[in-house]
């Protein structure tokens, strides 16, 4: 302390020193400088005197024109450019070149090569007959742009120059999504993960059966019965078809729907700038859910692996877990292999399971079958942060939620979305615009359709 104190004392007085001696104060002004005297040079001595240079030009030997130039035997000569003046005598030894003028070329050399005339007499024998002409070929046709590309292109206030100015496309989703409780807000969420691990986020979800198809996705095992906010989607749809037809399409309802869902249950906390403009996809299949929708009993190598599958990296998959913090579950995706007796090994708090054992095992005692129960015990109706506290504290109810602390790096994410409410958030809206981008149909490859449960082919 003592040596820092010293030293800034004498920065201090340095500087001090050196406003001193560059001027004084404003009452005195500081003598004018008086000119010091310097003895006078010395005398420079006269530089030498040379004979002065005579301006005269070399003279040269005359030249008389049209004579021919003397005769040299070392370097060769070459034709004059004068028409009128002969050609010099070929030298001895040199070779002469053709001359630039119109007068006559010097005597061929006894042995030149021959070479085939040029005048329009019938080519040589060719040793083989030449390939036929080639037709020009039609150019191929232009591919449809990637998934990737057409993700890029997906616009925030895509729909602001679609339907006039007295339609707000977007207006019309979230006065809708308001309508619903919490948790159908919720299932909005988890309708638009399930859309876009399937086919892309091109409400492939949305379709019902055919006779064509009798299983479509939203009769596989993630999604039936649990999945909840089609009605939704339906009501924004309708209205949208009469205000501005054929335009919207259903992928991008689903899309709104869920960044409405996470803003109204965030308290405003969470608002996504969603860029829209897909299109609708023509196939919808059961056999995709299991797949590639993640497990609830996944651990952390298959989980990476299934979110990397579809462009997001561990990360993403952290951030976009935290929709663990609102909606309800059934007790059948977790009581097999998270509560007691079946599961010894579980590292679930052994309060937090006995009171999820005392609800799923009422439910069964009581015949009503698979009962549900809220995932997230401390604010099961907020989007928040809590869900990475709950991780932490070992009350979560998924394998796929525990397995976020097995790897250092995952863990210590969630370590900081627990602390730090406001990051998570920011992650979460960045998050779910990347997973918005997902295999977007376009033009080429999907449609807008007129209903969002049936494709326009199949009215």
């Amino acid at each position: 302390m003592v040596a820092a104190t010293l030293t800034v004392l004498t920065v201090l007085a340095l500087l001090g020193s050196v406003s001193c001696q560059g001027g004084y104060g404003d009452r005195h002004q500081a003598p004018p400088p008086q000119p010091r005297a310097y003895p006078p040079p010395p005398t420079r001595p006269q530089p030498p005197a040379y004979p002065p240079i005579t301006s005269q030009p070399r003279s040269y030997p005359p030249v008389i024109p049209n004579s021919p130039p003397p005769k040299i035997s070392h370097p060769p000569s070459y034709p004059p450019t004068s028409p009128s003046s002969p050609p010099p005598p070929k030298p001895p030894q040199p070779p002469t070149y053709p001359p630039t003028s119109p007068s006559p070329p010097p005597p061929a050399s006894p042995s030149p090569p021959t070479y085939p005339p040029t005048s329009p007499s019938p080519p040589p024998p060719m040793s083989s007959p030449p390939p036929p002409p080639v037709s020009p070929s039609p150019p191929p046709p232009v591919p449809p742009p990637s998934p990737d590309d057409a993700g890029k292109k997906l616009e925030v206030g895509y729909y602001n120059d679609k339907c006039g100015y007295h339609v707000d496309v977007e207006a019309i989703v979230r006065k809708h999504v308001s309508s619903f409780d919490n948790g159908m807000k919720a299932g909005l969420i988890r309708l638009f993960f399930h859309d876009c691990f399937i086919r892309g986020c091109d409400a492939s979800i949305l379709l019902d059966p055919t006779s064509d198809n009798q299983q479509p996705e939203k009769f596989g095992i993630p999604n039936f019965p649990s999945m909840r906010g089609y009605e939704v989607i339906d009501a924004a749809k309708a209205e949208l078809e009469v205000a501005c037809p054929s335009t919207v399409s259903c992928a991008d309802i689903v899309a709104f729907a869920a960044r409405d869902a996470s803003f109204f249950l965030s308290g405003g906390a969470i608002d996504i700038a969603m860029p829209a403009g897909r299109y609708d996809g023509n196939v919808s299949l059961a056999s995709e859910t299991l797949p590639n929708l993640p497990p609830p009993f996944a651990g952390l190598q298959q989980l990476e692996k299934m979110f990397a599958d579809k462009g997001l990296d561990a990360f993403d998959m952290v951030t976009l877990s935290g929709a663990h913090s609102i909606g309800r579950s059934h007790c059948s995706s977790f009581a097999r292999d998270r509560l007691p007796p079946s599961a010894a090994a579980s590292d679930m708090d052994s309060e937090f399971a006995a009171e999820l054992q005392g609800n799923c095992t009422s439910s069964s005692a009581s015949g009503r079958g698979d009962n549900t129960v809220v995932e997230d015990y401390e604010t099961p109706d907020v989007l928040d942060n809590q869900y990475y506290q709950n991780v932490l504290d070992r009350k979560v109810l998924f394998t796929s939620d525990a397995a976020l602390t097995t790897k250092d790096m995952t863990n210590n994410l969630v370590r900081v979305y627990a602390i730090f409410p406001w990051l998570w958030q920011q992650k979460f809206e960045e998050a779910m615009v990347k997973m918005s981008r997902i295999e977007i149909k376009t033009a080429a490859t999907g449609e807008i359709r007129r209903t969002c449960r049936v494709v326009n082919t199949n009215p």
